[in-house]
């Protein structure tokens, strides 16, 4: 049996329409669509347009709203002289949108924010069959995201080839593993536990399956920004470019198992860097870090745009303006305001969090 939606040829949106004659003229002198066929010729009452991936069947007579369109424009302003919506003669508005908007990235703010993994945790369905705990509910003002993601269930993912319009995304493989695929980097790959990747702005990518409780912590700028899907490319593409530059950022795969640490800014404690800052040219720095042995706790501050902690195990302390302590334990993620007074006290033998930091530019 031929499946029904292969029996499918076309799609048209229908606009009812008093005049025809000056509707269709309208879209194709105005706007530059195309027409179709018009019927029938002695007195026409049904005409069909197409442009810019739509199909349009206009209507005379018809009985209805005369309904709403956006047309994605390199320079509206050029069509509409200076209006951002017009009026066709049906009543039909017509919202005149960019086409490729330069990227907007909020101010934000320098919010104190605690985030705790508790048993009643609101999980949030998103794309793909993903579940997001968000970590940073003010957002830093629109500035920034932070979400733990999770795929419950093992197997296929119902994902697509996609790409993100960001400033800056990586996402580290907190439980679990995944198989994913990007562009120009070869054939898919595990991403496994303890690894991290930096997705760059446009890259295309796919996640194909999952293990059962895969978990990852994603952060991204800005905190809402667009997801497009590219039904066109196939991935893995059959070109191999692993410096391939994807605006002014180049892909990281971290390792878990290449890790190397080095002493940390904090004396008792070292950190393994995930080679984020060179792939960013310094937009940003992402390390791991655990303690050494115990020792005195030292105070520090820094002046940064974002600076994010999250305990992927064990147990601390965090005292901030020398006066009120935090106690945070695996699940559990802080952002630190810019030059807030901080340090780590009570570290259990087996901590390890994840910190991220976003210098001012």
């Amino acid at each position: 049996m031929v499946p029904k939606i292969v029996m499918i040829k076309t799609a048209e949106v229908i606009l009812p329409c008093p005049v025809l004659d000056d509707t269709v003229s309208f879209f194709i002198e105005k706007l530059g669509f195309r027409l179709e066929y018009i019927f029938p010729a002695d007195a026409p009452r049904e005409a069909v347009i197409t442009g810019f991936g739509i199909r349009l069947r206009l209507e005379q007579g018809r009985s209805g709203p005369a309904g709403s369109l956006s047309l994605n424009c390199d320079d509206p302003e050029t069509i509409s002289d200076g209006e951002m919506v017009l009026t066709a003669p049906n009543g039909t508005q017509i919202a005149l949108i960019e086409s490729d908007p330069l990227l907007k990235i909020p101010k934000g703010n320098q919010s104190f924010t605690i985030s705790r993994l508790r048993d009643d945790a609101v999980w949030n369905a998103g794309r793909a069959g993903m579940q997001y705990r968000d970590l940073i509910p003010d957002r830093r003002g629109g500035r920034f995201i932070a979400s733990h993601i999770r795929i419950p269930d093992g197997g296929p993912v119902p994902d697509y080839v996609h790409y993100h319009k960001v400033r800056f995304q990586m996402i580290y493989c907190y439980k679990g593993w995944a198989k994913v695929v990007y562009e120009d980097q070869g054939h898919p790959f595990l991403f496994n536990t303890g690894d991290c990747v930096l997705q760059p702005p446009e890259m295309r990518h796919r996640v194909l399956e999952n293990s059962s409780g895969f978990e990852v912590i994603e952060i991204s700028c800005p905190a809402e920004h667009l997801t497009f899907a590219d039904h066109d490319l196939t991935l893995p593409t059959k070109t191999i470019n692993k410096d391939r530059v994807f605006g002014s950022q180049r892909f990281v795969h971290f390792k878990a198992k290449e890790a190397s640490w080095s002493s940390w800014r904090i004396d008792g404690f070292e950190y393994c860097d995930l080679g984020i800052s060179r792939a960013t040219e310094g937009l940003a720095h992402a390390q791991l870090v655990r303690p050494l042995l115990v020792m005195q706790s030292i105070a520090s501050s820094h002046k940064v745009d974002f600076h994010f902690i999250f305990l992927l195990s064990g147990t601390m302390k965090i005292k901030c303006n020398d006066h009120q302590s935090h106690s945070l334990k695996s699940g559990d993620s802080i952002v630190l305001p810019s030059e807030i007074s901080h340090s780590f006290s009570k570290c259990s033998k087996d901590l390890e969090f994840l910190e991220v930091v976003l210098p001012v530019n």
